[in-house]
């Protein structure tokens, strides 16, 4: 499988959704045991979306990039 052979290199400033949606998904698993976070439930769903589907088109960009070179 040459999908997990694909080398790139991340800037920093890249990484900031990834580590965004990591961040939302924590909190989403903790608001099912606390009741501070169900009420910022449907924002943090939000911004975990956003940030996964932007996270998937740069690392999309950065393969198919990779690729051509």
């Amino acid at each position: 499988m040459n999908f997990f052979k694909i080398k790139t290199s991340w800037s920093n400033a890249e990484l900031i959704p990834l580590k965004v949606s990591i961040a939302t998904a924590y909190i989403l698993i903790g608001a099912y045991f606390h009741d501070f976070f169900r009420i910022h439930y449907i924002p943090v769903i939000v911004v975990f979306i956003v940030t996964v589907v932007w996270s998937l088109y740069l690392w999309f960009t950065k393969m198919k990039d990779a690729n051509k070179e």
